[in-house]
């Protein structure tokens, strides 16, 4: 479902990801009507404006910040987004939740990242990342913490099918790595946050080299995304006790699988022999290998 060309699971998606950029005071009128029960079409200007505590034109101005025409703009698509069926997925963990609460929140939280990832995914960015990949002779991988067993996880799907790749998670490492990069090479950079400084010095200093340079994040307006020649977002709900990196790393490896996919399909017979190849190459570590 759509309003005005932009998909409505996208709504929520593209407001959390402008949060890091709203100051204390814009951030607090966007929760207010997040936060609001029975927010609806009647809700009127004023009434946000005196329950958040601000001005009739703050609330236009956050409304226009966030992207949209106004205030009746903003009200209309976030009212059809909270009323969709993957905003009402999402649901907040409690300490007092049974085990099978625990569990359905969780995949629903998961889930929901799922979808609201596919309907920002910008298809053009995509394939422009799956070129630079293929055709790249170095592809080196910049992420610490869990982003950098993403990229362990994607470098060896890679591997599968013959595509080499290199992982740091070390600062030290990474910018060694970036200073040796030439114009025919690609950098990736793997951060939930966009605020990683070892991941951004080195991407910047993999640009400075000539190598084209991905990111992979959760926040298209953050400083990785801004010094990368290609963005990849992912995009979850956070909650106090998982926060928001569980179900964005899920998001994260399912793009990863698809560029994985896609990379393959650009030259399907040599992966194809590259997969059986690799795969024939680990039987022997198998159990149920035939003897």
């Amino acid at each position: 479902m759509t309003m005005n060309g932009i998909d409505l699971k996208a709504v929520g998606p593209r407001i959390r990801m402008m949060m890091p950029h709203l100051t204390p005071l814009e951030a607090k009128v966007v929760e207010t009507v997040f936060g609001r029960r029975g927010f609806d079409e009647t809700i009127a200007l004023k009434q946000i404006a005196e329950e958040a505590g601000v001005s009739e034109a703050m609330v236009v101005k956050i409304a226009k910040k966030l992207g949209f025409a106004g205030y009746r703009d903003f009200r209309t698509a976030v009212y059809e987004y909270t009323r969709s069926p993957t905003a009402e997925m999402h649901q907040e963990l409690s300490t007092d939740d049974t085990s099978s609460e625990i569990v359905h929140k969780v995949f629903r939280t998961s889930i929901q990242a799922l979808e609201e990832t596919l309907a920002i995914l910008d298809m053009h960015d995509f394939d422009r990342a799956a070129d630079l990949l293929y055709q790249a002779r170095q592809r080196d991988f910049y992420g610490v913490g869990g982003s950098a067993q993403i990229a362990r996880d994607v470098s060896h799907k890679f591997l599968r099918i013959g595509i080499r790749t290199s992982v740091y998670d070390d600062p030290h490492m990474m910018l060694m790595s970036a200073a040796l990069l030439q114009p025919d090479d690609v950098a990736v950079g793997f951060s939930h946050s966009g605020n990683t400084i070892a991941v951004i010095d080195a991407i910047q200093l993999a640009r400075k080299s000539g190598a084209r340079t991905i990111a992979i994040t959760n926040y298209n307006a953050s400083p990785l995304a801004g010094v990368a020649d290609v963005v990849l977002c992912s995009t979850a709900q956070g909650s106090p006790l998982m926060g928001e990196n569980a179900a964005a790393r899920i998001a994260q490896l399912n793009i990863l699988d698809a560029l994985f996919v896609a990379i393959a399909q650009r030259d399907y017979p040599s992966a194809e022999r590259n997969l059986e190849r690799t795969m024939t190459a680990v039987t022997s570590k198998r159990k149920d290998r035939i003897t």
